[in-house]
């Protein structure tokens, strides 16, 4: 086993954990709509079996990528809503048993890797044990999508842990990708653990501090919770405005959602 290994098993539970969420579901339930406008349970399923797919075309086909690149760069602003629209027009039941196979080849394919190769991507190119993180933190955000829709409330796990991970790597991006220059100075960023445990990042005596629960600061950089509904809490001018605009997943600025009234 790779040292995506571990990171892998863990997209296998998150999978199988959004798996029996859906698959007791009618078909009208398939169309219920979810917290991301025009998206409804298909749409949310239908995106991850997109981009499972493409994932997989990334290990198995590195040259064959390049078609993937050259459909988003046609329609680089809307090329993700209309693959989650295509394929949410399909039965409930075939567009589950597809993203089952697809997923499945996705993870065994993931623990193949070699350590040391960095997999094609829509940005830079990552390791397996990246692309496998990239894909717990897009199931479990558009998994929390769909619980939303059905009004169940997942319970936090120990999964949280590499989202959270993801959340701080992408500090810098976050600032990027909306035309600002990040901070020189490192953060520290405190979380609580769902068991009760704290994970940390960053030096311990840095004046620029996040505090709060995990589960909390993981809603916040998918862009699944506004600030002011979640126990995430900064210290210092530049911490205040990294949560304004934390994001871990690729792309342009995301909308973020609204308070729920």
């Amino acid at each position: 086993m790779g040292a995506a290994g571990p990171i892998v098993d863990d997209l296998v539970a998150e999978s199988a954990e959004l798996d029996a969420l859906v698959a007791g579901l009618t078909e009208a339930q398939w169309r219920t709509p979810t917290p991301a406008p025009g998206w409804s349970i298909a749409h949310q399923i239908g995106h991850l079996l997109w981009t499972d797919r493409v994932a997989l075309i990334s290990v198995t086909d590195e040259a064959g990528f390049a078609d993937v690149l050259g459909t988003a760069a046609a329609d680089p602003t809307g090329f993700v809503d209309a693959a989650a629209a295509e394929l949410a027009a399909a039965p409930p039941e075939r567009l589950l048993a597809d993203w089952r196979t697809t997923r499945t080849r996705l993870h065994e394919a993931l623990r193949t890797v070699a350590d040391g190769r960095k997999l094609v991507w829509f940005g830079p190119p990552m390791s397996a044990a990246s692309m496998a993180t990239a894909r717990l933190m897009e199931t479990w955000a558009h998994g929390l999508d769909v619980a939303d829709a059905l009004g169940v409330r997942r319970a936090p796990t120990a999964r949280l842990r590499s989202i959270a991970h993801i959340g701080v790597r992408t500090r810098d991006f976050a600032y990027t990708v909306h035309g600002q220059t990040p901070p020189e100075a490192p953060f520290h960023v405190e979380l609580r653990a769902p068991d009760g445990d704290v994970w940390t990042w960053g030096p311990p005596d840095a004046a620029q501090r996040i505090t709060g629960s995990a589960a909390d600061f993981c809603a916040l950089v998918t862009q699944r919770r506004p600030l002011r509904e979640l126990d995430v809490v900064a210290r210092g001018a530049d911490a205040e405005h990294w949560l304004t605009i934390a994001q871990a997943f690729a792309g342009p600025p995301g909308k973020g959602r609204a308070a729920e009234k």
